[in-house]
């Protein structure tokens, strides 16, 4: 009898455990789909984020050496070179990206490394001059500077080389200065003709130098400066917006596949149901409103008849 009355029990927990098991594996199924989603989401936010940003966002700087080239064929015992040093630059990242962006505004500079030798010393200024051109070789910008060796006096001088002398005897240091030339400071590429080289000459025959670098710097402004100057905060809102327009579009396609939009089907068949039937009472109002006048009129005029009738015979007696 015990067992008899623990039995339904037992069936009733096991049915209970088992439908228990099935809603869990369930959820845990739908957990786990709607984390590969989301992942998913995160995933492909992330990629149209740095798509744009790549897209978006020009060369900040872009440096690159400069060698000069000039003539050997005059008079070798001159001390003087044939003709200026000159340099042909490119500004084509694997001869095929442009370097500068359309409209966007950049310092042009170029650093020329001279040592400190009497001839340099004695020449005084001379002129840079940068040609920029473009792919059919037609200048479209040209500028000239002048520029020359910082003054230093004999005893200065002397006083240097006592001071670094170990330095310049172990090759540590050497007697040079960097000279910067400024050769435009908002220079901007035209979308019909981009620039896409220069010409860079040295305007003297006399000239020593050790190295030269032209520097291309960009000027960021609106939406770039935000994006160059706060890289982690652009992410992070660029990123989430992303994600949550993604995951709008995932919700209404989402709803569009369940429900066939965003009313579920049942609850519009439901109030064109109670429509048409409200509308087929009215009508069967209107029909049965017609017959009951009618009836009406019947009954009234018979009863209008007697009383004529009435009245005829009471005025004939």
């Amino acid at each position: 009898p015990v067992m008899a009355t623990m039995r339904p029990v037992l069936h009733w927990l096991q049915d209970v455990a088992a439908v228990t098991l099935l809603r869990a594996r369930r959820t845990l199924f739908q957990a786990a789909i709607l984390l590969c989603i989301l992942v998913l989401l995160l995933w492909v936010a992330i990629f149209l984020y740095g798509s744009f940003y790549y897209s978006y966002m020009p060369t900040v700087s872009f440096s690159t050496p400069v060698h000069f080239y000039y003539t050997s064929d005059c008079d070798a015992s001159e001390s003087a070179l044939c003709s200026f040093p000159t340099a042909n630059i490119s500004f084509m990242k694997n001869d095929r990206d442009q370097v500068m962006a359309y409209g966007q505004p950049y310092r042009i500079s170029l650093e020329l490394e001279l040592p400190e030798s009497p001839v340099n010393a004695h020449l005084g200024m001379f002129m840079v001059k940068f040609s920029a051109y473009t792919r059919g070789g037609n200048t479209v910008s040209s500028v000239g500077r002048s520029t020359m060796l910082h003054y230093r006096s004999s005893l200065l001088q002397t006083i240097s080389t006592l001071v670094f002398s170990p330095f310049l005897l172990a090759g540590m240091a050497e007697q040079k200065q960097l000279i910067e030339v400024e050769l435009f400071s908002d220079y901007k590429t035209n979308a019909y003709h981009p620039t896409v080289g220069a010409v860079v000459e040295i305007q003297s025959k006399r000239v020593q130098i050790y190295s030269c670098q032209l520097r291309i710097h960009a000027y960021f402004t609106g939406i770039r400066y935000v994006l160059y100057n706060f890289p982690l905060t652009s992410a992070v809102v660029g990123v989430a917006t992303n994600f949550a327009f993604l995951g709008v579009i995932v919700l209404f396609s989402y709803l569009q596949f369940i429900w066939g939009g965003l009313w579920p089907p049942d609850q519009v068949r439901v109030r064109v149901m109670m429509g048409d039937n409200t509308r087929t009472q009215q009508r069967k109002e209107e029909a049965h409103t017609p017959g009951d006048n009618v009836e009406g009129v019947n009954q009234k005029v018979p009863q209008d008849c007697v009383n004529h009738e009435g009245t005829a015979s009471s005025e004939g007696s």
